[in-house]
């Protein structure tokens, strides 16, 4: 992806994402129901590398298919390419296990952006411990490696509701993950740089006892004229 735009998208959050995606008709690119297991301080960012799961079928999903080095998810971990964002549709079940701390370490040594799945990770405290962000739901019970099945890896996907191709931009925060389509991946990144900056300056007005009227939305003009004169004098 470009570098520049990956560069922005570090320091723009997952909530003013939305709001450009809204503007522009997207309403269901926020992947629900997931966190990350430790606080970040920068956001994930990453073109997105996909694995489609579905219910396990236990004649086809013994243990031993592990062993078969085109299983689409140990194949998957070796072909994710640096950089990118390894992203598991576990159809919004918890109890299965998407990964575990081996093969998260092996996508971090490998240089991947991150790991997500709206399912659950097995040793997710010492996955918590790896310098690789990862965002998982919450299991409600110890993870089961047999639950589903991976079936193809680098398809267009859903997780969490929300529509994954390959390619899309990953963006996680410390609220969640959003998916950004990839044609508008740059002008995104360009407006919510813009958007944080002014968020930046409402934020210390109000903070400072002053009234959102007039300012958040800014309808009046002399609001427009102290941003621009906040951003000279902080570089923005």
């Amino acid at each position: 992806m470009n570098e520049t735009t990956r560069a922005l998208l570090r320091r723009v959050s997952t909530a003013t994402l939305a709001t450009a995606l809204y503007k522009r008709g997207f309403r269901s690119q926020m992947i629900q129901g997931v966190l990350p297991l430790r606080t970040l301080g920068e956001s994930m960012v990453g073109p997105a590398y996909t694995i489609r799961t579905i219910p396990a079928r236990e004649d086809l999903n013994k243990l031993e298919v592990f062993r078969d080095w085109s299983h689409p998810q140990r194949k998957g971990v070796e072909d994710c390419p640096p950089g990118h964002v390894f992203v598991v549709d576990s159809r919004k079940d918890p109890r299965a296990a998407s990964a575990g701390g081996i093969l998260v370490t092996r996508l971090m040594v490998r240089g991947a952006a991150g790991v997500v799945t709206d399912g659950g990770f097995r040793d997710a405290a010492e996955i918590a411990k790896l310098a690789i962000p990862a965002f998982h739901a919450r299991p409600s019970a110890p993870t089961n490696l047999t639950l589903h099945q991976p079936i193809e890896a680098n398809v267009p996907i859903g997780c969490g509701d929300a529509p994954v191709f390959p390619g899309d931009i990953l963006v996680g925060d410390n609220d969640g993950v959003i998916v950004l389509p990839a044609h508008i991946a740059d002008e995104l990144a360009q407006e919510a740089t813009e958007m944080t900056a002014f968020e930046d300056f409402v934020q210390e007005k109000v903070a400072g006892g002053q009234s959102i009227l007039g300012l958040y939305p800014p309808t009046d003009e002399a609001n427009l004229a102290r941003f621009a004169e906040w951003r000279r004098q902080h570089g923005r």
